[in-house]
Formats: structure tokens, C-alpha cells, sequence
């Protein structure tokens, strides 16, 4: 983060919070694949994981606020960012999850996810329960969940973009989906999110099909996540993320949930001093 530039800057720190933390960053040999992230901080571990499209650069005014509370791990997922396989084989994103916690010898974490991010956090909230100590939902998808006619038809698009090799048509249609549109209205965060998205190497729209689902999927087992959980949905973010924010606060045993007024599915880029002061607090809730 650059501490200069006025769109990252974090009024919601103490003096004491706003030493220079130096980040370490490097490459994780796991499950074949090079993974690329940033670490910074010491206590507790919390893992940052990004949404479809984007990269570990969604969490910059997220990473150094929380790095002044928690040891903050933030990577490319598989086929994103810098994180990509040199050839494509069946992978599964919370397996990918499991193997940095097994590299950096981390035995219990806080996980917080957006997006995609969320639907693996609750995915690795199921497969490895005691690997886990809080869990942050925020505009989260859902495995299992029947999205709706209007988003499928949308994404259909894009996908057969992708197919067809046209990455760049994918992209555009990716960008410029309805899902983005509270964020590219905002001047001070448009930029950086835009700058996020187009720099996406695509691979996750060439090789689809390679990610293993868990079975049976998280819409069906949610009663079964034990850990204590914050459901984060922007006010303005597309029906079927409400109503999936409905069912969590629903059938997940321990939750509170949050609606973020004023943003849409970006939450913690659209108002990030806000969305820094929610997960803190709950984090740091005993």
C-alpha cells in the first residue's frame, strides 16, 4: 500500500497503528501450482481470499489495517493474479486453501472471503472445521445455490466468451456486468477496481470446468458450520446475493449478519473505513 496516496489512506487507525509494516511476499509451492501472496503482522492468522476476476489488490485498504491486529495472509487464487498453473487439472480452491495454511504451518485461522472468496471460506469451513476460528461472509456466493435466470443468462455470455478463447470479450462483459455498477459510479474507487479486473489474466475463463465442487454442496449442510460467522451484503448488490445472505443468517447456528448501506457488492473497496470497523469489531468480539 502506498501510504501517500489519499484513496488508501486509513483515518480509522491509531498513531500506533499506522507504523510502516513491511509485507513479506513471495511464491508458495502448493498442490502443483505457484501461489503468489503478501503477509504481514503477527498474532492470530487472518486469510484474506479475493473475488471472480479480481486479485489479493481487492484487500489494499483492508491489509494493512488488519495487519496492525492479525498476521494477514492475502493471495491469488488458483488461476488468477500471479497464481497461475502451468497446466490445467482438477483443483479444488479450499484444498488450495488447506495447503497454505499446511505451508506456513498454521493450524487454526480466521478466514474472510467476498464473492467466490466466500463460497471457498464456506467450503473450507466444512472440510477442515478445526483449521478454523472465525469466518467472514461478505456478498458471498454459495455452493449449491440455484442462482437466477437473470444472472444466468449473463454469465452465459461471458462463459462462452471464454470457451471460444476470446478472453478479452470475456473480460469487457465481466467488467461491465450489473454486479460492478455501484463501485464504477464511486470516482475514488473506480480507478483501482477497474485497474484490478483488466489486469486478470483470464486462465479461469479458458479452463473451466477443472474445479471439483464439494459434495454435497454447502447450501445443504450449512447447519453443520460450527464457527462463529459475520455475513457482510451491500445494500446495492444484486437480488441473488441478498437472498443468499437471507439463507446463511437463516440456517448458519452462529451468525450475525450486516447489511452495508450505501454499497453494492464490493463492499470493503466501496466503504472500506466502515467495512475495516465491522470485521475488526467482530474478531474481536470474545
Amino acid at each position: 500500500m502506498n501510504p501517500t496516496n489519499p484513496s488508501q489512506k486509513i483515518v480509522t487507525l491509531t498513531k500506533k497503528e499506522r507504523r510502516v509494516i513491511t509485507p513479506e511476499i513471495g511464491f508458495a509451492e502448493i498442490n502443483g501450482t505457484r501461489f503468489y501472496f503478501e503477509q504481514a503482522g503477527s498474532g492470530i492468522p487472518l486469510i484474506l481470499i479475493h473475488g471472480l476476476g479480481l486479485n489479493l489488490h481487492m484487500w489494499d485498504d483492508q491489509f494493512t489495517a488488519f495487519a496492525a491486529h492479525y498476521r494477514v495472509i492475502r493471495y491469488d487464487l488458483r488461476g488468477f493474479g500471479l497464481s497461475l498453473p502451468a497446466t490445467p487439472a482438477a483443483f479444488s480452491h479450499a484444498e488450495d486453501l488447506k495447503g497454505l495454511l499446511d505451508h506456513f504451518n498454521i493450524e487454526r485461522a480466521h478466514v474472510l472471503g467476498l464473492s467466490l472468496g466466500g463460497r471457498i471460506a464456506l467450503d473450507f469451513s466444512l472440510m477442515y472445521p478445526d483449521f478454523l476460528d472465525r469466518l467472514v461472509l461478505v456478498d458471498s456466493a454459495l455452493g449449491g445455490y440455484r442462482f437466477s435466470e437473470e444472472w444466468l443468462g449473463l454469465m452465459s455470455s461471458i462463459l462462452q466468451h471464454g470457451k471460444n478463447g476470446d478472453i478479452v470479450a470475456a473480460k469487457h462483459l465481466w467488467l461491465s456486468h450489473p454486479l460492478f455498477a455501484p463501485i464504477r459510479s464511486q470516482a475514488q474507487s473506480r480507478q483501482r477496481f477497474d485497474h484490478i479486473a483488466t489486469s486478470d489474466p483470464g486462465w479461469h475463463w479458458l479452463n473451466q470446468g477443472f474445479e471439483q465442487s464439494l459434495s454435497p454442496p454447502a447450501a445443504k449442510r450449512l447447519q453443520d458450520v460450527n464457527a462463529p460467522t459475520l455475513v457482510v451484503v451491500g445494500e446495492q448488490d444484486l437480488p441473488d446475493f441478498h437472498v443468499i445472505a437471507k439463507l446463511l443468517n437463516e440456517a448458519l447456528p452462529h451468525v450475525q449478519k450486516i447489511d452495508l448501506m450505501g454499497v453494492g457488492h464490493m463492499a470493503n473497496m466501496e466503504a472500506p473505513e466502515q467495512f475495516n470497523e465491522i470485521v475488526l469489531k467482530f474478531l474481536e468480539r470474545k
